[in-house]
C-alpha cells in the first residue's frame, strides 16, 4: 500500500469471524464515538461486518500497520451504499470510511498518515475519481483531517443516524496535496 516516515501501512480483506473482537474493541472504545457502534455487542459487530461482507457494493479492509493491526477502512458506492438519493454520484465516486484504533501511546502524525494510506489505497484504482464522505458534522477532528488530505466540503446532509458534511476529494486534488505535503517535509 504505502510507507512512510512512520512506517508501513497494508490492508487485507476483513475477516468478521476472525476479526471481530479486535473490531468489537475499536468500535466500543469512547474514542469512536462517532462511528456509531459504543453500545454494539461482539455479535452485533460481527453481523454488520458479515453483511457489508456479502455486500457486492461495500468492502471492510483490515489496516495494518508494520504487520499490525491499526485501522479499519471501508469502501462503499455511493450508488448503492449510504448516501443513495442524498447527492448525485458521478462515475469514478467512491465512498469511504476509516477508523483508526484506538491507543494509549498515540504517535504524532499517525491518523494523517493512516488517511492518506487510505487515499493512496483508494485512488490506486484508475477507475477511482472522486472519494466522497459523511462524516458527523460535529466530527471537527476528521474534518481538519479530509481537508488536510484533499477534501472540499460541498453541504450538510441529513442521513437517519447523523447530520452529515457532504464532502468530495478529486485524485488531482488528493495528489496536488500530497505532493505539496511530501515537498513540506523535504523543505
Amino acid at each position: 500500500m504505502s510507507s512512510t516516515s512512520i512506517g508501513r501501512f497494508t490492508v487485507r480483506p476483513l475477516d468478521p469471524p476472525r476479526d471481530a473482537g479486535l473490531l468489537h474493541r475499536w468500535v466500543t472504545d469512547p474514542k469512536a464515538a462517532f462511528w456509531m457502534m459504543q453500545n454494539a455487542t461482539l455479535q452485533d459487530v460481527e453481523r454488520e461486518y458479515l453483511r457489508i461482507a456479502a455486500h457486492e457494493h461495500h468492502h471492510a479492509y483490515l489496516g495494518l500497520h508494520d504487520g499490525e493491526p491499526a485501522f479499519l477502512m471501508e469502501k462503499y458506492d455511493p450508488r448503492y451504499v449510504d448516501l443513495v438519493g442524498l447527492y448525485a454520484p458521478e462515475p469514478g465516486d467512491v465512498g469511504m470510511h476509516f477508523l483508526v484504533a484506538p491507543t494509549d501511546r498515540p504517535v504524532h502524525g499517525f491518523t494523517r498518515a493512516v488517511i492518506t494510506a487510505v487515499m493512496t489505497e483508494l485512488f490506486a484504482d484508475p477507475g477511482t475519481r472522486r472519494v466522497v464522505v459523511e462524516p458527523d458534522v460535529a466530527n471537527k477532528a476528521v474534518h481538519a483531517l479530509n481537508e488536510a488530505v484533499g477534501f472540499v466540503p460541498e453541504r450538510e446532509i441529513d442521513k437517519p443516524e447523523k447530520r452529515a458534511l457532504l464532502s468530495f476529494c478529486t485524485r488531482e486534488r488528493f495528489f496536488d496535496k500530497h505532493s505539496e505535503a511530501a515537498r513540506g517535509a523535504s523543505a
